[in-house]
């Protein structure tokens, strides 16, 4: 089956997956999660219609980018150490895995160097498993308070990678967890704040991630195969 195909069906599922959840598909976009393929996977996609893609490795990414000449929308969503960001300033839109306020702070001041303003989400660690990166549920609004101080970022919502289920309805609470923290922030409508992304959902459960207001959804293994 081609890139383009498996594209095809998983948005029809993306769009049953709202419909079901009485939400409108055009409120879910699609992250095509291409870290470790080829740049000539990402052009495929675009020609099929992807505009929106999700790297984790600023090495693989930046040099991707040379690799891709579309007009592709580039999102930053692995761990980012702050000595790396000078790499990728001014070349993602969207930045999804902000945890701490010294990497904000950093976003800030490189995004500040080129004159422009990067979009965060800050990224929370609902499960509260050591393995994962994130902030906690009670720091969150701290972390996003801090943020929105700073001159050259815009915080845009929250972002989580919840356990991995065999099942998948199994991660909705978790799912459900950081649509509370998001109304609850959204609601101290905070200078600077417009909370409007919820970056949550992989190609496991991102129907349960829909159900539970996801408007990212970030999707690799079901767009472009098996990781050799």
């Amino acid at each position: 089956m081609s890139i383009a195909e498996r594209l095809e069906g998983v948005r029809q599922e993306i769009r049953m997956a709202a419909v079901k959840a009485g939400r409108n598909p055009d409120e879910v976009r699609l992250v095509a999660v291409s870290k470790t393929r080829p740049g000539a996977d990402v052009i495929q996609a675009f020609r099929a219609g992807q505009t929106l893609f999700g790297e984790n490795y600023v090495q693989e990414f930046t040099a991707k980018t040379a690799e891709v000449p579309d007009p592709v929308e580039w999102h930053f969503i692995g761990h980012l150490q702050s000595n790396k960001v000078k790499y990728i300033a001014g070349l993602v839109n969207m930045i999804h895995s902000v945890d701490r306020l010294s990497l904000a702070e950093e976003i800030s001041r490189q995004w500040g160097r080129i004159n422009e303003t990067c979009n965060i989400l800050v990224q929370v660690n609902v499960s509260g498993e050591t393995t994962k990166s994130g902030t906690t549920s009670e720091d969150a609004i701290n972390l996003v308070r801090a943020a929105s101080l700073l001159p050259n970022i815009r915080v845009a919502g929250l972002m989580t990678m919840p356990p991995f289920f065999d099942d998948p309805t199994a991660a909705r609470p978790y799912f459900a967890e950081l649509k509370r923290l998001f109304t609850m922030i959204a609601a101290e409508e905070i200078p600077g704040v417009e909370m409007k992304e919820l970056s949550m959902g992989m190609s496991g459960d991102f129907e349960a991630a829909i159900q539970e207001g996801a408007t990212l959804v970030r999707i690799g293994t079901a767009i472009f195969g098996e990781r050799g």
